[in-house]
């Protein structure tokens, strides 16, 4: 199993943000091929020791590297893309981390 994890730090606008991540957004993100399930935190992002700066985490699910590879040369994974920069366009307030994992 692969993920791509999608770190977002907190937006000028949190309400318009939210808005277009949910209405927009995670539509078409769900569309992408390949794509096995998509998660969202839910509430405050908390750190051990003092304040966080994030304000959103969307953790995507596919079978391999290479399905992400795959997925994002689609149609959909380059609509979702850009949509991405729509409500996140300064690429300093997001990171993403792509990555095989074992249960160990």
């Amino acid at each position: 199993m692969a993920q791509m994890v999608v770190i977002y730090r907190t937006p000028r606008n949190v309400e318009a943000f939210d808005r277009h991540y949910f209405e927009i957004h995670v539509p078409l993100a769900k569309m992408i091929p390949g794509l096995r399930k998509y998660e969202v935190s839910d509430g405050p992002i908390a750190m051990p020791v003092g304040k966080s700066d994030v304000h959103r985490i969307g953790t995507l699910h596919f079978d391999d590297l290479a399905a992400i590879e795959k997925a994002f040369a689609s149609l959909e994974g380059q609509v979702a893309g850009a949509d991405r920069r729509l409500f996140a366009p300064d690429d300093s307030g997001v990171q993403m981390f792509l990555f095989e994992n074992r249960e160990i």
